[in-house]
């Protein structure tokens, strides 16, 4: 099938095109079937959706919509609210698989009928998220036939390639580098080869979301990305994955700067993910709010943090939220119960006084903040002490004890997704509810203090002249601009 092809069975009205020297945009197979090469990133809580995916499908590409604890919907058409009526944590945590579960089967049918049976429907889902294989096997069979792909990073998902194979789906592991998929191949993806649709490589350093950074990386000195995607093709020819495409992502914004990507016998076939830009298209749920604070950004507003309580690193738009997290962890002393070594000067804590050990030089640190207001001292799994506020202390207790189980490990609030029900660690008072605060962002128009994933480009939508004039574009428009090199 050629470009010109492809595009007239999507009614795009483009053809083989060739713009500012850039090479002609090639099909690749994703899923059983020839697409663009252009794959729409999957994105958290009800950020990308059946709506957005299915249009983003039926102009020609790949459609990915979020399996993380999506919308579902009454017999009315009415948004059902996740509310949690559990008394434990066990009993809401099987609360919030059984929503996952009917959100994902929702926005499945949404993406289905919305992509006029073009392109490819995938899902994504993350493998440290709460529930994964209950919720895989829950959605592919309640919506069988209706998703071609699975996506699936965060973590190392050995299980992933069986549990989609079981129902006739692509699976496509998220890795960003060559010695993860080597790892992941030689365990388990060895098994199935036939049904690896792709690997998404991405970099952990200009992705929006939670970023693969390994512990032997720095996240102050990024690297580029052809070599290691270079590596990782090396890999995958060693396991005659020659002709298996690679999907970069994180970072990509015009593809005429990856013209040295395209058709380069190096990296056999690749395909390029967007994950940012798709935020600002009519058919994305995000509230105007966030789409207007896209449009606002400069180069530096997205951090590159270590708060999530996955214990992950990931990108986010700096606003109060994100600013009061790293406040919180600037006000941080370590002590000792005995007093031991230079931590000999004795600091009482809590609403009883205890008394903990810590060096002079902090003790003044410490009553300079108490002067300030921030006057409660919470432990942390680490024998440091943070200071917060009256009203911060007791949200972030609140969040620790209505928490629902939303993730396999989660450091905030020492829940585990085994026997015990915890990681046997004090619960981290650095971190956050992600569940709650993704929700709240997906649905509110507060951008202010609810945390914002973005990809490290964001600010580009402010000097790209596609979006002059606060101008926001179809999916279809996108896709079509995309596909001319800008």
């Amino acid at each position: 099938m050629s470009p010109a092809t492809i595009f007239a069975l999507s009614d795009c009205g483009c053809c083989d095109y060739l713009v500012g020297g850039m090479k002609t945009l090639n099909p690749i197979l994703l899923s059983g079937r020839e697409t663009l090469p252009i794959v729409e990133g999957g994105k958290g809580i009800a950020v990308s959706n059946g709506e957005s995916s299915g249009a983003w499908s039926a102009a020609g590409g790949v459609g990915t919509f979020s399996g993380v604890n999506a919308d579902s919907f009454d017999e009315h058409g009415e948004l059902i609210d996740q509310a949690y009526h559990g008394r434990t944590r066990r009993e809401r945590h099987d609360e919030l698989i059984q929503y996952a579960i009917a959100g994902g089967i929702a926005q499945a049918r949404i993406a289905h009928e919305r992509s006029n049976g073009e392109g490819r429907i995938h899902m994504n889902v993350l493998w440290e998220m709460a529930g994964t294989e209950a919720i895989l096997h829950g959605i592919l069979e309640g919506a069988k036939g209706l998703v071609h792909g699975v996506t699936c990073g965060a973590g190392m998902p050995y299980k992933l390639a069986e549990l989609c194979v079981h129902y006739g789906v692509y699976y496509y592991p998220i890795v960003s580098s060559g010695r993860a998929f080597n790892a992941l191949w030689r365990r388990a993806y060895s098994r199935f080869p036939e049904w690896l649709g792709g690997v998404v490589y991405e970099d952990p350093w200009l992705a929006g979301g939670h970023n693969g950074l390994s512990n032997s990386e720095s996240p102050d000195h990024p690297e580029s990305p052809f070599p290691r995607v270079k590596t990782l093709r090396d890999v995958m020819r060693g396991f005659g994955l020659d002709n298996t495409p690679i999907i970069m992502a994180g970072g990509v914004w015009y593809l005429r700067e990856w013209d040295e990507w395209i058709d380069n016998p190096e990296l056999g076939p690749i395909g390029f993910q967007f994950g940012t830009r798709p935020l600002l298209t009519q058919e994305s749920p995000i509230s105007e709010a966030w789409k207007q604070r896209l449009m606002d950004l400069n180069e530096g507003d997205v951090y590159l943090n270590k708060f999530s309580p996955t214990g992950f690193y990931s990108s986010a738009v700096i606003n109060p939220f994100i600013n009061d997290l790293r406040a919180r962890s600037e006000r941080q002393i370590a002590y000792q119960t005995e007093p031991v070594g230079d931590h000999d000067t004795a600091l009482a804590v809590g609403a009883r006084g205890r008394l903990v050990y810590v060096t002079a030089h902090e003790k003044v640190s410490a009553e300079g903040w108490k002067t300030a207001g921030f006057t409660e001292a919470l432990r942390t799994p680490d024998n440091t002490l943070v200071f917060v506020t009256p009203a911060s202390e007791e949200h972030i207790l609140r969040d620790q004890v209505e928490c629902m189980g939303c993730l396999s490990q989660c450091q905030f609030s020492n829940w585990a997704e085994n026997e015990a029900g915890t990681t046997g660690r004090r619960a981290d008072p650095r971190s956050y509810c992600i569940q709650k605060t993704l929700q709240n962002i997906s649905h509110s128009e507060d951008v202010e203090h609810q945390l914002m994933f973005a990809g490290h480009n964001a600010y580009r939508f402010r000097t790209d002249p596609f979006y002059a004039n606060g101008f926001v574009p179809t999916v279809r428009q996108l896709v079509e601009r995309i596909a001319t090199g800008d």
